[in-house]
């Protein structure tokens, strides 16, 4: 991308920022890594799903063993629910401050998060109210489940999951499905025949989902 990319702490989050450019320059996305990922780690697959848009990209900011996840949890699938609201409403401010700082389109604010990724943007959704335009949720399980639902307002989200995943589990995906139907937004839900790991017809399927619901804004014309 022609514009900056830049690295920074000033909005609590460590995060990497690139300008989009072209007729998808005004549609962020909003990248958000698994276990042992990092603020680089999403970008290859976040300009394979809209090529030009903004990245916002941050890190997470729990190390367990070293690793950065974006919230802590007490084993595997056992989510540490005390800092998951903690952590949950620390990317809620982030992403605040970043659509301020970096002046961007709030109603084209993309999330698209992997495995720990997604979880702590679903747990964003169901804390609500909305705060994400899109999601797209690769390998998602339930984070908590609410006591009342949120309001999403119709909020789109794509749901791309494994039929073997040992992790986030089909039931885990369908739960989270029905959950995000009763706060509001509208969810779906597509299956692929593998595990845990990302396939070529999860990246494809999402970049046509994206394709349909996000048509590229021309720039704002400029004054004679």
């Amino acid at each position: 991308m022609d514009a900056q990319t830049a690295k920074s702490t000033d909005l609590e989050l460590v995060h990497r920022f690139s300008t989009g450019e072209g007729r998808n320059a005004r549609t962020t996305l909003l990248l958000l890594h698994g276990t042992g990922g990092d603020e680089n780690d999403m970008v290859p697959l976040g300009e394979s799903l809209l090529p030009g848009a903004a990245i916002l990209s941050p890190r997470g900011a729990v190390r367990e063993r070293g690793m950065p996840r974006f919230f802590a949890r007490l084993s595997e699938g056992v989510f540490d629910l005390e800092d998951l609201a903690l952590r949950t409403q620390q990317l809620i401010r982030f992403v605040h401050g970043a659509v301020a700082k970096y002046e961007l389109d709030a109603s084209r604010l993309i999330a698209v998060g992997f495995s720990n990724g997604a979880n702590i943007a679903a747990s964003v959704m169901l804390t609500g109210p909305s705060v994400f335009s899109h999601a797209v949720l690769f390998r998602a399980m339930v984070p908590f489940e609410p006591r009342e639902p949120a309001k999403l307002d119709g909020t789109p989200v794509l749901l791309s999951s494994g039929e073997w995943d040992p992790i986030a589990t089909p039931q885990q995906a369908r739960r989270l499905q029905t959950l995000l139907a009763a706060a509001g937004a509208k969810p779906t839900l597509n299956f692929f025949d593998a595990g845990h790991e990302l396939t070529r017809g999860d990246v494809s399927a999402a970049a046509s989902w994206i394709a349909a619901l996000i048509p590229p804004k021309p720039a704002s014309a400029r004054p004679a």
